[in-house]
């Protein structure tokens, strides 16, 4: 028990120069097991992993939701008396396959297709685009700054931001960067 750690106060307590080494304590001791996947996502990027997860559980439980479901139709309060067993099973077998090693697995899943979600994005953002100019071209309205479009193009080539990661420059780019005046990139 000597390895234990003390419970820490909410708001966290103690000087700025301790909580910085007990923050670094608590990660390691409290990292059950590492995750395969190391990055952290943004909130709107780990409901998107949820939503797989939640897909792949779904489809694998489809015959007992299925079952409950044909039990539930036309009824209203009689529903909990009438398909308990069904309920019992449908959702002992959700819980049976929503595990950790399930999320991990939707989480491979939805970085894989992060190139698929990239492609359509680009695509469609460019589409958007093409009908922005036609609807200005019929309508005799003025042609947007071409120095917006250009930005709103190289924005499209960005690539996915996971994590928080940004592009790091490399010593060339920030070389040639100085060179350049005071104008911006």
């Amino acid at each position: 028990m000597a390895a234990q750690q003390p419970p820490i106060a909410p708001g966290g307590g103690g000087s700025s120069s301790s909580k910085g080494n007990s923050d670094r304590r608590t990660e390691e001791v409290g990292l059950a097991m590492p995750s395969r996947n190391p990055l952290p996502l943004s909130a709107s990027q780990e409901a998107q992993v949820r939503e797989v997860f939640n897909q792949r559980v779904r489809s694998q439980c489809a015959d007992e939701i299925k079952a409950f479901a044909d039990c539930a139709r036309n009824r209203t309060l009689t529903i909990a008396f009438a398909c308990r067993d069904a309920s019992r099973r449908m959702n002992g077998c959700m819980a049976q396959h929503a595990t950790p090693e399930e999320h991990d697995r939707a989480r491979e899943q939805w970085f894989a297709q992060r190139q698929q979600r990239a492609r359509e994005r680009e695509q469609k953002e460019r589409r958007k685009l093409e009908q922005e100019a036609f609807h200005r071209e019929w309508w005799g309205l003025p042609q947007r700054d071409p120095e917006e479009v250009r930005r709103e193009l190289e924005k499209l080539g960005r690539a996915e931001r996971i994590g928080g990661q940004t592009r790091r420059r490399t010593a060339t780019t920030a070389a040639e960067g100085e060179g350049e005046g005071e104008g911006r990139r």
